[in-house]
């Protein structure tokens, strides 16, 4: 019999040494290193008892041009779980779906597998956390305990797969979550990186095979990514990740990466009792209960995806005995703040360095798009200045280490959303030259400002100040 050899595999990267480390080279993480039982060394034994590798077989190479056909896909019957998987969950593809816990994972899958199950299809959500009977508590209290959704807690992957196997392959199968479940093909505890690859491969070949879309429910670290091995989520068709504060009572499904749709496409959802409802039109959720009147407030017309959306900044400029002022952000870039405060020093003329600084986004909403920079930097200048901003006016732009305003993408989309909810003006970067034949043609939605330059910026809200006293 051939020599076993062990193997120590990282659990948080899934890096593999042939010997224990205190520390991962690959992640840099502590403690995290774990031996697990190796198979045999491929090259153990003379080559004459090695196995021969037989002839592979001839497939047929097709050319570019050809007849295209859109994958097919099933509609989960909830708008927003369909504009982010890009029009429903396609026929054998897999999908990671991972959220903190207690954000609604289960009351999504649950309103989607009842939707789907209500229509006709079979839909079976396999729970390996949960019995039989705390999922049907859920679904009765959410007013679906009637939907014919095929139940079972079981946490064996092959047993799992025999019992689907049977009858008509569902439309959609639920796992939840892929860290309870283990394989046969692996010696290892359930959790460890070798059993969650060896399971989620498991499945997806059952997926690919039977043409049943699957979704693998993933636990997620501290820092809010998908705990389990990178190489997971390279396997996978789609990763979704379900965010949110627990002091807020909407949810955020963002879409991180998907095969067959467009990717940074989210849907909004509303904590309700009666589960989760959606949200056809978020930026009036987020703009709710806005203080016009106050100082320091902006509101920024950004992009999530396709959408367009609306969100307040919030900045608070007040002046501190410390030797080092404070910097605090929430929903923004740290890093992206510190650059906007610098270009407002060097190239606006403000004094910035005697002063904390406080930025929020309100709703929390996290915003990535450099798009936002104009309106951190109007709310910041506001602030500093005391003096409100107009309530009709939004705020998009990206800002250059030379304090100039770069032009950003899908300008008319952001002033289409904003003449939608009332607002009647805009302050936008300079379009570019090759634009500017085609934007006086177009009739814009809104009266639109636009800049160049920071100080341009700057010298209009000066000048609002002094028009006002």
């Amino acid at each position: 019999m051939a020599k076993r050899y062990p193997s120590f595999v990282c659990q948080e990267c899934g890096a593999v040494y042939n010997r224990w480390k205190g520390k991962c080279e690959a992640c840099g993480g502590w403690n995290t290193i774990v031996e697990e039982a190796g198979s045999a060394s491929p090259m153990a034994g003379p080559a004459a008892t090695r196995p021969s590798r037989a002839k592979g077989r001839i497939f047929p190479l097709e050319g570019l041009s050809g007849e295209t056909k859109e994958a097919p896909r099933t509609p989960s019957g909830i708008a927003e779980l369909d504009r982010v998987t890009g029009g429903g969950f396609v026929h054998g593809s897999i999908i990671l779906l991972g959220g903190d816990p207690g954000i609604g994972k289960s009351t999504l899958l649950m309103q989607a597998s009842a939707a789907l199950a209500n229509r006709g299809e079979r839909v079976a959500y396999i729970s390996g956390e949960e019995a039989v009977a705390q999922v049907r508590l859920r679904a009765e209290r959410l007013g679906l305990g009637q939907a014919p959704v095929e139940l079972a807690s079981e946490t064996n992957v092959e047993d799992i797969i025999a019992t689907l196997s049977q009858g008509r392959p569902p439309a959609l199968a639920i796992i939840d979550s892929i860290q309870t479940m283990w394989t046969e093909t692996v010696e290892s505890a359930p959790g460890t990186v070798t059993q969650v690859r060896g399971s989620a491969q498991a499945l997806i070949r059952f997926a690919k095979t039977t043409g049943t879309a699957v979704i693998l429910v993933g636990h997620v670290t501290k820092d809010g990514q998908i705990a389990g091995p990178r190489v997971v989520e390279h396997m996978v068709d789609a990763v979704v990740s379900f965010e949110g504060d627990t002091g807020h009572h909407f949810r955020i499904l963002r879409a991180v990466k998907n095969r067959f749709g467009p990717t940074d496409e989210i849907g909004v959802f509303e904590m309700s009792d009666q589960g989760l409802r959606e949200v056809p039109n978020p930026s009036e959720l987020f703009l709710a209960g806005r203080d016009m009147a106050t100082a320091g407030t902006a509101v920024f017309a950004g992009m999530e995806g396709t959408r367009p959306l609306l969100v307040e900044i919030q900045a608070l400029v007040a002046p501190t005995s410390l030797g080092t002022p404070r910097r605090a952000v929430v929903g923004w870039d740290q890093s992206r703040l510190s650059m906007v405060l610098a270009v407002l020093e060097a190239h606006g003329g403000l004094k910035l360095g005697m002063h904390d600084v406080y930025l929020n986004v309100a709703g929390g909403l996290r915003i990535t798009e450099p798009a936002a920079d104009l309106a951190a930097a109007a709310a910041l200048v506001s602030s500093l200045s005391g003096n409100p901003l107009p309530p009709d006016t939004v705020y998009f732009g990206e800002m250059g280490l030379s304090g100039a305003i770069r032009p950003v993408a899908q300008e008319q989309a952001r002033l289409k959303e904003a003449a939608k909810l009332g607002f009647s003006s805009a302050v936008s970067p300079q379009p570019r030259l090759d634009k500017a034949k085609t934007s006086k043609s177009e009739r814009l939605p809104l009266a639109t400002s636009s800049i160049g330059h920071i100080t341009d910026l700057v010298a209009g809200i000066a000048a609002r100040r002094r028009k006002a006293s």
